[in-house]
């Protein structure tokens, strides 16, 4: 166990720190959240949401307004005027955010209560609307919504207040997941029940005071009402009802028809920011006097609240800007319209867990097998990627992808790699030098075992002659010979692609396969297709055999033979008139549904020809001049022997290219076969104890 540690360590001290970093991520503290929010935020201020025109018009109770009609609260009569000259222009809908929690003191009524006046000695007085009155009848007739917000505390113009909306919910009860107040704080009770919508301007809590979201839904006294944006689109759209869906896990969807808002399971909107334009608002002053163009409220969405600084309405923003708190509930109107909201999805955050495990396993795992030189190409591409994937969720589908804690994650592991591969170097480097010495033996040890595979080919040398230098220990190429009858022969030379112990394991297979059928004198095709459907089924990935598989009778000197996509096989006469015979079918075990009928085979009689195959390994071999061989040098070599016999042919190609250097650039084996001379196949007479060892065989 010590050693098993001991030989682990780096690993298993890494995976306790990603544990640690991980778990972090799952509880979520402040810090972790801050983290976040600066991603979040930098998508926005690179990509702010461009639109130059607004459907939302906020009425600006500004410093100009405060000139005008003295300190805020202002008279009822003053918003009675201004919603009576909006109202007149026929707006989709009109939010206040303001309070209007207590009796205007300037009303003629309040004016006889506060003065302790005689109402018979003020009969002028006395005979006057009162302000709330002129305020609430416009109130009636508008398409209004008024502003309610969540409290700890309860409130002494409090009463038993009620949603406007009608919220019908499929999936379970909303009640249980969205954000709840003991208490709330409105406007008064006869103002409210003359509006057509009470929405709520409640934010969430935030550490930094940056606004980015805020719920749909919220309950105040164990009843749910629905944020201000959320209201007025509700009035706009002359809809009674909300649909809320959910899940087991929470709230999927909040629909004012046709607006259907994905959310968080909370609730939970993230508002996408625009640019602020000074073009969006109006001063209530010039509302008041009339002095607008009535097209500018027609068919809009009409918001009323403060920019003044005085009357401390003022949030910070994702773009980094300070803006009244009014202009928030604008753009969740302008998102729920568009549909440009953002989205926080649950899957997502088990996405950004995953991706920090792999980006962070990744970075490790490669600063401790790479160059250091090179681990900092890695890190940054990582970072890149990341980035780049934060980006495009963005961009593409408008969710929030939090890549400030995985780039957090990756820089830590990345340190602790390279601080880890600085200790380790020498180690490594001296596991290094036992691995290789271990792996020449067990080459050795492989190349013995492969050696013992190839035919005796002197038993056959009169007539077919094969030879196999191999580049490495263990060669990737292979021919046999088998004698199936009394006249008859099969033959194979083959190269397996690639080169090293998993060629030589390949190639030993498909030497078993060749022999077993080939033992049972199956035609020449069936042998092909068993050795095919064989290897395919080896599991080998990604290897496959080049190969030229024969069958020949010394008798009557016919060869037939398949070039299953090996090199062109060579073929000449008595008076040296070569002839290249190219492949016409696939390699071998590539293709796992092979039929008999793709093997194409062929028949030519050697009588009067000799027949030459070879791997690639001799055409693209060196010569000592340093160029390929290529299969025109084949043909030289040939062309200047005058003895053509089978093992003359092979011994002189192979020492054209094995010539002593330093290492083959491949594998290289020959094979040649001529049954020309009659006289020359017949069976060469050998002593009694040769005899008896070949009828062993």
């Amino acid at each position: 166990m010590q050693a098993l540690f001991s030989k682990y360590k780096n690993y298993i001290t890494f995976f306790i720190l990603l544990l640690i970093l991980i778990s972090i991520k799952i509880a979520n503290p402040s810090f972790v959240k801050s983290i976040s929010f600066i991603s979040f935020d930098l998508y926005q201020k690179i990509f702010p949401l461009e639109k130059n025109e607004t459907e939302v018009v906020i009425i600006d109770i500004d410093e100009k307004s405060l000139g005008k009609f003295g300190q805020f609260p202002w008279s009822r009569s003053v918003f009675a005027k201004i919603l009576e000259n909006v109202n007149a222009t026929n707006p989709k809908a009109i939010g206040f955010d303001v309070f209007f929690t207590e009796k205007d003191k300037q009303s003629p009524d309040e004016f006889l209560k506060a003065y302790n006046l005689i109402p018979t000695d003020v009969t002028q007085i006395q005979n006057l609307k009162g302000h709330d009155e002129l305020f609430r009848e416009e109130l009636e007739k508008s398409k209004s919504v008024t502003a309610v917000l969540g409290s700890n505390v309860p409130s002494h113009s409090n009463y038993d207040r009620k949603s406007k909306a009608r919220f019908l919910s499929k999936g379970g009860d909303p009640k249980n997941f969205t954000y709840s107040y003991p208490y709330s704080i409105g406007s008064l009770e006869k103002l409210e029940k003359s509006v057509k919508g009470l929405g709520s301007i409640s934010f969430l809590d935030q550490t930094d005071g940056i606004i980015r979201s805020l719920p749909l839904i919220v309950q105040f006294e164990k009843k749910m009402y629905p944020t201000m944006g959320l209201e007025m689109v509700r009035i706009g759209g002359n809809q009674k009802n909300l649909y809320v869906e959910m899940n087991e896990v929470g709230i999927t969807r909040v629909s004012s028809r046709p607006h259907k808002i994905l959310s968080d399971p909370n609730g939970i909107i993230w508002i996408k920011y625009k640019k602020s334009l000074k073009s969006q608002y109006i001063s209530a002053s010039s509302v008041y006097d009339g002095k607008f163009d009535e097209e500018r409220f027609k068919n809009k969405y009409v918001l009323i609240g403060a920019s003044a600084q005085g009357l401390f309405d003022l949030v910070k923003t994702p773009l980094g800007k300070t803006i009244p708190g009014v202009e928030v509930h604008a753009n969740v109107i302008e998102n729920i319209l568009d549909n440009s909201y953002l989205i926080r999805n649950p899957n997502t955050y088990v996405f950004e867990l995953f991706f920090s495990i792999l980006v962070g396993f990744i970075t490790f795992l490669l600063s401790q097998r790479i160059k250091p030189k090179y681990s900092l190409s890695v890190f940054f591409g990582s970072l890149i990627i990341t980035i780049a994937i934060g980006f495009s969720y963005f961009l593409f589908k408008s969710e929030l992808v939090d890549i400030s804690y995985p780039i957090f994650i990756l820089t830590i592991t990345f340190l602790t790699g390279l601080y880890f591969r600085f200790l380790e170097e020498n180690r490594i480097a001296l596991a290094n030098l036992q691995k290789e010495a271990k792996l020449l033996k067990e080459r050795e040890l492989a190349g013995g075992v492969q050696k013992s595979l190839f035919p005796n080919i002197e038993r056959f040398e009169n007539f077919i002659y094969a030879k196999n230098v191999p580049a490495r220990d263990v060669s990737g190429d292979y021919y046999d010979v088998v004698k199936v009858g009394s006249n008859e022969y099969f033959f194979t030379l083959a190269d397996v692609s690639g080169k090293g112990i998993k060629a030589g394991m390949y190639m030993a297979k498909a030497s078993s396969i060749f022999r077993t059928l080939s033992n049972l004198s199956y035609p020449l095709e069936k042998v092909v297709f068993g050795v095919n459907n064989e290897l395919v089924e080896a599991k080998f990935k990604g290897m496959f055999v080049t190969a030229v598989f024969g069958k020949f009778n010394i008798e009557t000197g016919e060869v037939n033979f398949v070039n299953a996509g090996h090199e062109s096989i060579m073929v000449f006469d008595r008076d040296k008139n070569f002839e290249f015979i190219k492949s016409e079918m696939p390699p071998i075990g590539i293709i796992k549904y092979f039929t008999e009928s793709m093997v194409k085979s062929k028949t030519i009689n050697l009588k009067d020809k000799t027949f030459v195959v070879y791997t690639d390994g001799v055409t693209e071999g060196y010569l000592k001049n340093g160029q390929e061989l290529g299969a025109d040098g084949v043909q030289k070599i040939v062309t200047d022997l005058n003895d053509v016999s089978p093992k003359i042919i092979v011994d002189s190609i192979a020492a054209q290219l094995n010539w002593g250097a330093e290492k083959l650039r491949d594998d290289i084996t020959c094979l040649a076969l001529d049954l020309k001379n009659t006289e020359l196949i017949k069976p060469v007479k050998k002593k009694k104890q040769e005899t008896t060892e070949e009828n062993k065989n």
